[in-house]
């Protein structure tokens, strides 16, 4: 049986190989092209889940600032790219790299994403953002009205009500 292992990188360190699998990977699970994933974000840590000396499922997080109505902007770890190679899906693989992001954001004061299957996320304990959302601008709040977030709370999570607003900062590529 192969060996299981959990390595987590900056993105700065991966190399051009580990770069083009993470991308092969998220490419091949979303069934679209994820050229650009470096590019868009900078200052990525990633999580890489290998057996044996496969990469079977990655998700990386970068440090936004969401912004909950009437609390100061939080520093959050923000969840992108979260992916199972298909013939990996479906044993626990996906749960391992998550669970490890948990014990690797807790110093954050929230985590948070957008799903691309809600089911899993909530089995983890992540909770629907049930409030508004919008995007902060130079010109003030661009509303993203179909935008599903959800959030994980860390040990640094002041109280929250998840029916108030909450914002981003803008940025290139996906706004949430």
């Amino acid at each position: 049986m192969a060996t299981v292992t959990i390595t987590i990188e900056d993105a700065a360190a991966l190399g051009h190989d580990e770069r083009e699998a993470i991308i092969a990977l998220c490419a091949a699970a979303f069934a679209e092209p994820f050229d650009q994933l470096f590019a868009l974000l900078p200052g990525s840590r990633h999580i890489l889940l290998r057996v044996g000396q496969e990469l079977v499922s990655h998700a990386c997080w970068v440090t936004r600032w969401l912004q909950p109505a009437g609390i100061a902007p939080l520093q959050t770890a923000y969840i992108e790219a979260v992916a199972t190679a298909p013939r990996w899906q479906g044993q626990g693989y996906g749960t391992l790299v998550m669970q490890e992001v948990a014990q690797q954001t807790g110093n954050y004061e929230l985590c948070a994403l957008s799903p691309a299957v809600a089911p899993f996320y909530e089995r983890l304990g992540w909770q629907h953002w049930r409030g508004p959302t919008a995007i902060r601008t130079d010109t003030g709040l661009l509303p993203t009205p179909d935008e599903e977030i959800m959030i994980m709370r860390t040990p640094q999570t002041p109280p929250l009500d998840l029916t108030a607003q909450i914002t981003a900062e803008w940025r290139e590529g996906e706004l949430w």
